[in-house]
Parts: C-alpha cells; sequence; structure tokens
C-alpha cells in the first residue's frame, strides 16, 4: 500500500459497533510503535499479516471507532502512513512512556490506546470499553489467565495525563500503576468472550516463534469470521 493511502483506505463511517452507538469525536486512537523490538529481532509495528502490517491492521479497527489515529513513538514516521505521529516525551521510559506520550498527543476527550503488537484487537473490543467507561476514568480488560492489559485500554485523557506524568516524576515505568490510581473498570474476560476473535485479542507478538503461530491465528480468525 502506498505511502499516501492509509488514511483513504481505512473507513471513516460513523456506525455503531456491536450495538454501541460511539460519537467519534470523542474518543481518539494512538498506536505505540516506539518500543525496541529486540526480542523479535526486527521492528514489530512493520511485520506484515495477511498483507498488511500490525499497525495497519489495529489502525483498520480503531477508524470502525474514531475518526482520529495517531502513530506515538520514536520515530515513528518511519512507517510512512499517512497518519498523525507523535514522539515521546520521555524517552526510554518504557510502557508507561509511551502511554503518558500517547495522552499527550490525544486531541479527544478519550484516548484508546494500543501497543502494536496486539495485531488482533477489533473494533468490537474497542467499542465494548467505550459502552463501559461511564463514571470511570479509564477501562481496562483482564486478560483469561487474569492478568490485566494496560496496552489496549480506554483513558480519560486529561485525569490520566496528570496521573501519569506524576507517576514518571515519582520514577514509575509500569502503565498498570496508573490504573490502579484513576478510576479504572476492570472487565473481566468472561464479558468479553462473546465477542468475535476474543480468544486472541491479548495475543503479544513479541519474538520469532510468537510471530510465525501468529500467522496461522490469522487464518482461523478470517476463517472464523466468514462462517
Amino acid at each position: 500500500m502506498g505511502s499516501c493511502a492509509l488514511a483513504h483506505w481505512l473507513p471513516h463511517v460513523n456506525v455503531p459497533v456491536g450495538g454501541v452507538a460511539i460519537s467519534m469525536d470523542s474518543i481518539a486512537g494512538l498506536i505505540l510503535v516506539g518500543g525496541a523490538s529486540s526480542r523479535m529481532g526486527t521492528d514489530k509495528a512493520s511485520l506484515l499479516l495477511e498483507g498488511r502490517t500490525f499497525v495497519q491492521r489495529i489502525a483498520e479497527e480503531l477508524f470502525a471507532v474514531t475518526d482520529s489515529v495517531t502513530l506515538v513513538g520514536k520515530d515513528s514516521g518511519r512507517l510512512h502512513l499517512n497518519l498523525p505521529t507523535a514522539p515521546d516525551a520521555y524517552e526510554n521510559w518504557g510502557a508507561l512512556g509511551g502511554v503518558h506520550a500517547a495522552l499527550s498527543a490525544s486531541p479527544s476527550p478519550w484516548s484508546l490506546i494500543v501497543a502494536c503488537d496486539l495485531p488482533f484487537v477489533t473494533a468490537g473490543l474497542f467499542a465494548r470499553l467505550a459502552g463501559l467507561r461511564e463514571n470511570f476514568e479509564a477501562v481496562a480488560a483482564l486478560q483469561k489467565d487474569e492478568r490485566p492489559q494496560p496496552l489496549a485500554a480506554l483513558y480519560r485523557t486529561d485525569p490520566c495525563l496528570g496521573q501519569a506524568d506524576q507517576l514518571i516524576k515519582l520514577g514509575q515505568r509500569r502503565p498498570i500503576a496508573l490504573l490502579q490510581f484513576v478510576r479504572t473498570r476492570w472487565i473481566s474476560f468472561g464479558e468479553l468472550q462473546d465477542l468475535s476473535g476474543a480468544e486472541h485479542f491479548f495475543d503479544n507478538i513479541n519474538t520469532p516463534q510468537d510471530y510465525e503461530q501468529a500467522g496461522g491465528k490469522g487464518d482461523a480468525i478470517q476463517a472464523a469470521g466468514t462462517t
């Protein structure tokens, strides 16, 4: 796909997703692309799955619930996609630094923040998060193994940015700390199981072995979606 084609190729129609009506200007999508990819040995953001890069797959799903998607991280312009980019404010500060940079760049009251190595997230997942945000400052899921997943989560931008800044100044690097300090709606995995592809939402592609297995998962998910 050409360097200027992505934003035009992705859908921008504001429609209900999974029965949830979402105001597209109230939520921004932000994809974290600044990781070192040290275990993979190559840039994870540029890896292909079913003919699309991880970032293209995630952006396409985000554009079903928002008309704003930004790539966040050091050298984010290297991907040559027709999408806004934003640098890290705190370079080499791990995942919390990435979340802070995303919140700083967000133009909307709410921020859907997704790591680029989670290529199986879907619009259905994002709509479920958005539908549960009332009276909370963040919405995040518990994976099937009951571990929290802060890098495919919804954050209320202003309060979470302020708290993230304080935590970084205290030396904290883990985004789970942010979710522990704000009013978070935790979603059990059982609340997601009715969604198509839920078994693989939080499959993290970190190593060449993960990537090899992901190819088969992508085929299986695509087949399930057509039955």
